[in-house]
């Protein structure tokens, strides 16, 4: 398979960066995919040995490509595919922007009364609450 080439949208869907060719298309065209910190199109022909860094929402996730690979594989596999650069300082960042946004409501408690809600807009410093 490496004697073929492989776009960079094709590729971010195959290992499971994102979840559809078409998602991975439009992160490259909004400038989320970039290679040498410079946005790359999607057309964008791989090879091993590319680093990629790539705005997954909060996270930025930077990968280098191990293998080319032209259809998808499970997520047990991805790992032969890439090598993940990622500092683990954004995977920490990641998990406190987690737990700072969590709210926990004991099971079977149900909907939170116009009250709840408030105390609750207050709590987060929503300006919209009475």
């Amino acid at each position: 398979m490496e004697d073929k080439e492989v776009r960079i949208d094709k590729w971010l869907w195959a290992v499971r960066l994102y979840k559809t060719r078409s998602l991975a298309t439009e992160a490259c065209k909004a400038g989320r995919v970039k290679m040498a910190n410079q946005p790359v199109k999607a057309s964008r022909v791989l090879k091993p040995g590319d680093e990629i860094e790539v705005h997954l929402g909060v996270l930025n996730k930077i990968v280098k490509v191990k293998e080319l690979l032209h259809n998808r594989v499970g997520p047990k596999l991805v790992e032969q595919y890439l090598i993940d650069l990622t500092p683990k300082e954004e995977y920490e960042r990641l998990e406190l922007i987690r737990e700072f946004n969590y709210e926990k409501r004991p099971r079977g408690t149900g909907r939170p009364t116009k009250l709840d809600r408030r105390q609750i807009e207050q709590l987060k410093g929503n300006k919209d609450s009475d």
